[in-house]
Order: structure tokens, then sequence, then C-alpha cells
């Protein structure tokens, strides 16, 4: 892949800071459990159709006591769109020349009254450059007050740099987190944004701000919840509804679409899955 450029430089280094970041107050929530789990990171490359260097990534993963399977991966990739699915994409129609960067994380929690937690951001650069990303809640067995924290910081977020972007975002989430088949929603919902391409410093700005509102936001969530009791019917219902978060993962998610087709790290791609699901 091409060399990068300042702003693929620049998004880059964000996505890995909040990747340490977050990964960091995730051990600590661990170490506060009583547990010594640590993420383990395993780097990948990626080979481009064309034979020439795709770029790549690392996965994280870790399985602990409070989170019993939570994925953080970065990835820098680059190269050509292979047919028809470049038309797919912004900007890559006629030009199926792409570079992209970006942070994606998902978090399957051992105790069914903690939610779990789905949060990416990205930069993608074809004749066109934009951001794109959200953050959603999860909650087998969902709590009000925690549904409206967490709406709270993404609206806070989105506030502070247009008043339209929270309605407008949060209806976005709630039109794509649908599973149709099943016709109910994956989660409680937050944030979906994408193609923000109108000013460089701006739109990173707000990507900054939504990473930093999640990092504030859901590790509050998760102490406040790790301890409650539970027992096994709980269980049985967070694993029947980790089901149903495994089938909008595997048919209708645009992350796990867009891995596969541009030869990404499998187990980095699917790393989305929970670890233990159950279907009647």
């Amino acid at each position: 892949m091409p060399p990068p450029d300042p702003q693929q430089t620049a998004a880059r280094a964000w996505f890995e800071t909040l990747r340490d970041r977050i990964c960091a107050e995730f051990e600590a929530i661990e170490r506060e459990a009583g547990s010594d789990a640590a993420f383990a990171y395993t780097p990948w490359d990626r080979a481009d159709p064309s034979g020439a260097p795709g770029g790549g990534g690392v996965r994280g993963v870790m399985k602990g006591r409070v989170f019993e399977k939570v994925g953080v991966n970065v990835s820098t990739v680059g190269g050509t769109f292979e047919g028809d699915f470049a038309k797919s994409i912004h900007g890559a129609g006629e030009h199926p020349q792409f570079a992209a960067t970006g942070i994606s994380l998902v978090a399957h929690m051992a105790n069914p009254h903690v939610p779990a937690v789905h949060m990416n951001c990205r930069f993608l650069a074809t004749t066109k450059r934009w951001f794109g990303g959200g953050a959603d809640l999860n909650p087998p067995l969902p709590i009000a007050d925690d549904t409206v924290a967490f709406h709270a910081a993404m609206r806070e977020a989105c506030d502070a740099h247009d008043p339209a972007y929270y309605p407008r975002f949060k209806a976005w989430a709630d039109e794509y987190f649908y599973i149709p088949h099943r016709q109910v929603h994956r989660g409680v919902g937050g944030i979906f944004f994408d193609h923000l391409e109108s000013d460089f410093d701006a739109d990173f700005a707000f990507v900054r701000d939504v990473g930093l509102a999640f990092l504030s936001a859901y590790p509050a969530i998760v102490r406040a919840r790790m301890d409650a009791p539970f027992d096994a019917a709980d269980v049985a219902a967070m694993r029947a509804w980790r089901g149903r978060y495994a089938e909008f993962n595997l048919v209708y998610d645009r992350g796990t679409l867009f891995g596969l087709k541009t030869g990404g790290n499998i187990d980095a791609i699917l790393m989305s899955l929970p670890p233990v699901a159950t279907w009647d």
C-alpha cells in the first residue's frame, strides 16, 4: 500500500492511542475484580490481491472474570477493491484504490446484568475521504439507568459539535442495528454515522470525542453492575440474546463484510462473536 499521508497518520495514531487507553481501563476493572486477566495482542499482515503489501493490524483479546470475551482491534489496510464490491464503497466505483484505518471493539460480559457493547471508528480514503463509526449498548437484560447514561454520553459528544448530530445519528443507529428476520433491535441503541467528509479537522475532532465519551460512559456502567447477583435463568437469557447478536454480525454488519471482502484477518473480523451462545 502507498505511504500514508498526514491525515491517515493522524487518524491511525489516535485509534491506537484510544485502544491503549480503553484496554488499560478494562484491565483495571479486572484487577478490581481480583483477576489478573490481560489483553493478548496478535499482529497480522494483509496481502493485497494485486500482490503488493496491503497493511495489517493488531488483534487484542482478553478473557477474564468480568469480561468473558472482549476484543479491541486496530487495523490499517489499503490496496484495491476487487470486482463489484468497489461499487458499494463511497468514492470507489470508478477508481477501486482505497486506504482505511480504524478501531473496532466488542465486549461480551460474564454477568448478564452488565451490558455487552460495540464501538468502532474509522477513516477511509478512496477518491473521497470520510469518517464513520458509532457505539451501541447491547444488554441481554436491559436496565433503564444504563441506557439513559450511555445515550447521555453520546448526546454530549454530539452536541459539542452539532445539535443535529445526536437525533440524526441515534435514528441511524436504530435503523442500522436491527435484525429484520427477527424483527427486533439487537440492543438499546446508541449512535451510528458514516460519510462525514465536510472538514477533516472538525470531523476528526468529533470522532475523537465519540471515543472519549465511550471511555467515560461504558467502564462506569460495568463497575456499577459487575457484582450484581444473577442465576441460571439470567445466563440462559443472555446466551439466547447472544444468538441474535451473532446473527446480526454475520448477516448484516458492514464491518464484517468489509473485512471479509478486503482480505482481513479472519480471527480479528470475527472477534465480535460471543464465546457462548444458544439457539432454540
